[in-house]
């Protein structure tokens, strides 16, 4: 927290924020039963405590301040990653569900969602992916037709985070026959919608609440547009660049936990009379993860800050989050190793950790997609 990346409220927020994770917030990962009713719970707690309002912009709607503090996100989500996969989960879904409407949303929308996704009275959901068309979005299917006054929706969307226990869902459908991207448009589609079915309920790897939804002539009034039709494809970007930096910060938070419990275990596990930590190739192992972390820290708080500061961050978020997700990997793998049989015995820290990491190598751009981010932004520097 010395690093010039920083301001004194930033140093304030981390430590205030980890006084209270570690009093509320489950800590050792493996809590894994009735996760819809701890995600419920969490986004409740987190609201009531105040941490929901940095991932709201405006003070007039429950926001902390009148736009979206990058530093502060990140801040947040390596902290609470660290402590819980699900409390980040719960944190970071409240602010991407509700980005759209912080950013393009009319007066009345911002005044009906954003007070209660700050005091996490309302749970929020962002619904891109369909089966055909994820990390391709100009190749999404889902319609919304306009019909007077109202839109209808048929299609589906999947890989839905908080599918089955969202409030309400911001959904990207296409509105005419523009080519590509051009013919998107953001619409708010609340739970209660009669033709909104939860199609099928998603188990991965680390237990989240995920669903497919199925729009069955979901008849919705067109004030619940967000902005302005055909300009749903700038609505997504501009919502994911608000919190794709914030991923990497997620894997640093699960990186440096594995760090610490690798810390732990190595002078504590007795091997060939010797603690496990006296062997050289252990500290050579120590010293990549974290080499490799710091090396992720620095990139992840620097598209932060440059974002914070209102520059242009496309080239310096994909960088972070391909690095961030990627030396995250590779240092919970090795954490994995130093613990030997414990490292995948079911219930132990490093192993969830194992299993957590992996999806945010996909999820807001797999890292081959950032590849081609960085790529093209060469190019044309240059």
């Amino acid at each position: 927290m010395d690093w010039p990346f920083f301001d004194a409220p930033h140093r304030q927020l981390k430590q205030e924020l980890g006084v209270w994770a570690t009093a509320h917030i489950h800590p050792n990962h493996t809590d894994e039963s009735n996760v819809d009713a701890q995600c419920q719970a969490l986004v409740h707690q987190l609201g009531q405590a105040g941490w929901l309002r940095h991932a709201i912009a405006g003070k007039a709607y429950g926001g902390l301040n009148d736009s979206v503090d990058t530093r502060s996100i990140c801040l947040l989500r390596e902290e609470l990653a660290w402590h819980h996969g699900l409390a980040d989960f719960a944190f970071a879904m409240q602010g991407l569900g509700s980005g759209a409407i912080s950013l393009f949303g009319s007066e009345s929308q911002k005044q009906h969602y954003l007070p209660r996704v700050a005091q996490g009275n309302a749970i929020a959901a962002f619904a891109l992916s369909e089966p055909e068309a994820g990390s391709d979005v100009a190749a999404m299917r889902c319609s919304a037709m306009r019909e007077g006054d109202s839109y209808v929706l048929n299609g589906e969307k999947t890989w839905i985070s908080n599918g089955g226990i969202a409030d309400f869902y911001v959904v990207f459908a296409r509105t005419d026959d523009a080519p590509g991207a051009k013919g998107i448009s953001a619409f708010i589609v609340d739970a209660t919608c009669a033709g909104l079915e939860i199609a099928e309920r998603i188990d991965v790897v680390a237990p989240h609440p995920l669903a497919r939804l199925r729009f069955v002539n979901v008849r919705i009034p067109a004030l619940q547009r967000i902005g302005e039709s055909g300009g749903g494809f700038k609505v997504a970007m501009a919502t994911l660049d608000v919190f794709r930096t914030s991923v990497a910060a997620a894997a640093l938070g699960f990186a440096g936990r594995a760090l610490h419990e690798s810390l732990a275990w190595v002078k504590h596990r007795q091997m060939f009379g010797q603690a496990l930590a006296d062997f050289q190739i252990t500290q050579t192992k120590l010293a990549d993860m974290a080499t490799q972390l710091d090396a992720a820290r620095l990139l992840t708080y620097r598209a932060a800050w440059m974002r914070d500061q209102g520059e242009r961050i496309t080239q310096e978020a994909a960088m972070a989050k391909l690095t961030a997700t990627e030396n995250a990997q590779r240092i919970i793998d090795i954490a994995v190793q130093l613990h030997g049989g414990m490292g995948v015995k079911k219930g132990c820290i490093v192993e969830s950790l194992y299993r957590e990491i992996r999806a945010l190598r996909i999820y807001e751009g797999a890292t081959e997609v950032q590849q081609l981010i960085i790529g093209r932004e060469l190019l044309k520097a240059n």
